[in-house]
C-alpha cells in the first residue's frame, strides 16, 4: 500500500481490496468462523425483520445474518469490497449491499448521517468497525445509529482484541466507549478468546 495514504482513509481501504480480494481473511480464517458463530449465538431473538450492517467488507457475516433476518442492508465504503459482497450474497434475495458515500475530508469508514438508512431497524450489527474512529467520532456515530433502532431493537458490537497499526482505538476501548455512550440498555457482555461481544436493546 502507498505509505503516504492515511491507513484509515477511504482510498486506503480501496487499495487493500484491490491488492487482495480478502485482506483480513474473512472467508477462510477459523477465527472468523468462530466469531460469526458467536455473533449469531449472542443475538437475543431467533428472527429479525430488518438488519443493518455498516462496514460489511466482503459480505461473509452479511450472508450469515441473512439466515436470521427477513431483510439485511449491508454497506461498505470500498467499491471493491461492495462488489465482492454482492457476489457473495447474489443468491440471497433478502440482502442488499450498497456503497456508502464518504464526504470529502471524512476519514473512512465513517458513515455520514445522510448515509445511515432512514427506516427504523430491528438489528444493527457493528462489527470490526469501531477501531477506525476517534473516541469523539465513535460516540457521535454510535448515537446516530442507536437513534435508528426501533423499540426493542438490538445493537450488537463485536471487535477483535489484537493490535494493528491502522487502528485508532483498541477493541477494548471501542466497547468501553460504547458501554458509556449508547443510550440503550446493556443486556449482554461476552469475552471470547480474541474478541468481545456486547449487546444492547432499545427500551
Amino acid at each position: 500500500m502507498n505509505s503516504r495514504l492515511d491507513p484509515c482513509s477511504a482510498d486506503a481501504f480501496e487499495v487493500r481490496y484491490q491488492e487482495h480480494p480478502d485482506p483480513w481473511n474473512f472467508a477462510t480464517s477459523p477465527y472468523e468462523r468462530d466469531r460469526y458463530g458467536a455473533t449469531l449465538a449472542a443475538l437475543g431473538r431467533h428472527r429479525f425483520d430488518t438488519a443493518y450492517e455498516p462496514g460489511c467488507s466482503i459480505g461473509e457475516l452479511t450472508a450469515q445474518l441473512a439466515t436470521r433476518c427477513e431483510w439485511v442492508l449491508a454497506t461498505d465504503i470500498s467499491p471493491s469490497a461492495v462488489a465482492r459482497a454482492r457476489a457473495r450474497c447474489a443468491g440471497l434475495p433478502n440482502v442488499a449491499v450498497r456503497c456508502a458515500a464518504v464526504e470529502s475530508g471524512v476519514p473512512a469508514p465513517d458513515v455520514p448521517a445522510r448515509d445511515i438508512p432512514v427506516p427504523d431497524w430491528d438489528l444493527i450489527v457493528f462489527s470490526e468497525l469501531g477501531y477506525y474512529f476517534s473516541a469523539a467520532r465513535l460516540c457521535a456515530l454510535a448515537g446516530q445509529l442507536a437513534s435508528r433502532l426501533r423499540s426493542d431493537g438490538e445493537f450488537l458490537a463485536v471487535h477483535w482484541l489484537g493490535h494493528s497499526t491502522d487502528h485508532v482505538l483498541h477493541g477494548t476501548d471501542v466497547h468501553r466507549i460504547l458501554r458509556v455512550t449508547l443510550p440503550l440498555t446493556h443486556v449482554r457482555a461476552q469475552a471470547h478468546e480474541g474478541f468481545l461481544i456486547d449487546v444492547w436493546v432499545k427500551p
